[in-house]
């Protein structure tokens, strides 16, 4: 009898012991999995982020160190993955070219979502919807709305999708370098106005509250633009993975506070 309950208890711990390593075994799976070891990275554990790291306050150096918006949300949007995050600063005009030589797994750098770009890359869900606005002079009271524009001067980059939006509403174009030397026009009373994104005004405005300008919504006659992180269409589950951190970090709170931080409101709502 006692030989039977030996027996039997050893039975009993074989089939505990093969419970336990099965149960760490479907632990390591999904510790990979969430490593994003299935996700196609550059680097195991690591997504490679390609950004400016020059355009404040979504990616910027501060004293020698990365910061930004986009910086800390990809940081958060990794730690959401259970994966690290590396940097990698790329001149703009070459950014999204990028993703196509593998240089990195995804870009997250400010870009709108348009139907040029969805041909050949996939976007996560947006993290801003940008707004356009009008900023004019304090002192300009012939401008009530943005339509107001027409027959006017409106400084803007030339090959912006501003200038665009102002010449279809009826503005003639004075040619600038950025958007620093069109809110010096506005100021100057050199030109009427200049059009940009509203993250764009708050971001100037938080560094500079005392400025001379005054900003009129854009409303329905410009379209908001979605912006997203972008990857190459054979990162679905990549986009996915993004995507569903970003709507995490919308839920719990974090993009509010962190739009509040860098432009002193908040610009990732609809």
């Amino acid at each position: 009898m006692k030989r039977f309950v030996k027996k039997f208890g050893l039975a009993l711990f074989g089939v505990a012991l093969a419970v336990v390593l099965t149960a760490c075994g479907n632990n390591t799976s999904s510790s990979s999995s969430k490593s994003g070891a299935d996700l196609g990275l550059q680097q195991s554990g690591t997504l490679t982020v390609g950004l400016e790291g020059t355009f404040q306050p979504y990616s910027y150096r501060k004293d020698g160190k990365l910061t930004g918006f986009e910086v800390d949300l990809a940081k958060d949007i990794a730690k959401k993955m259970g994966v690290k995050v590396k940097f990698v600063p790329t001149k703009f005009d070459s950014l999204i070219a990028g993703l196509d030589v593998n240089k990195y797994d995804v870009v997250i750098n400010n870009i709108a979502q348009t139907s040029a770009r969805e041909k050949k890359y996939l976007f996560s869900t947006p993290y801003i919807y940008s707004k356009s606005k009008l900023a004019v002079k304090k002192s300009n009271k012939s401008i009530k709305k943005i339509t107001d524009i027409k027959g006017k001067k409106v400084a803007e980059t030339t090959t912006s999708n501003n200038a665009n939006d102002a010449k279809r509403m009826g503005a003639t174009i004075t040619p600038t370098d950025g958007f620093q030397q069109s809110i010096d026009l506005v100021e100057q009373g050199r030109v009427a106005g200049t059009i940009n994104s509203g993250e764009s005004f708050y971001s100037y405005l938080k560094q500079k509250p005392n400025a001379n300008i005054r900003l009129i919504d854009a409303g329905n006659e410009i379209a908001t633009q979605k912006i997203g992180a972008i990857v190459t269409k054979k990162h679905t589950k990549l986009q996915k993975q993004i995507s569903k951190a970003i709507q995490d970090l919308r839920q719990d709170g974090t993009l509010t506070k962190l739009s509040k931080k860098y432009f002193g409101a908040d610009v990732t709502n609809k």
